[in-house]
């Protein structure tokens, strides 16, 4: 069964995430999801344990974009 369904995005650039998606991917109110990107498809699921621990492990070699200026710059993304 293929469904399509749709959600508008905020100036925040946020969107909720459709009741068919959240009941298939499992999510309750404070999940992560994460977003897969492969070529021009992007795959949303819920985020696993090994997704923060590898976003942990980058943490400290993306100090060139933690600076005063830098968080004023994004505070809107």
């Amino acid at each position: 069964m293929n469904i399509t369904t749709t959600s508008k995005l905020t100036k925040k650039y946020q969107a909720t995430i459709p009741e068919p998606v959240r009941r298939l991917l499992n999510l309750a109110a404070g999940d992560a999801i994460a977003f897969d990107i492969e070529n021009n498809d992007v795959h949303v699921r819920k985020a696993r344990a090994v997704d923060f621990a590898f976003a942990q492990s980058l943490e400290g070699t993306l100090t060139e974009w933690s600076s005063a200026e830098d968080e004023e710059a994004y505070r809107e993304l």
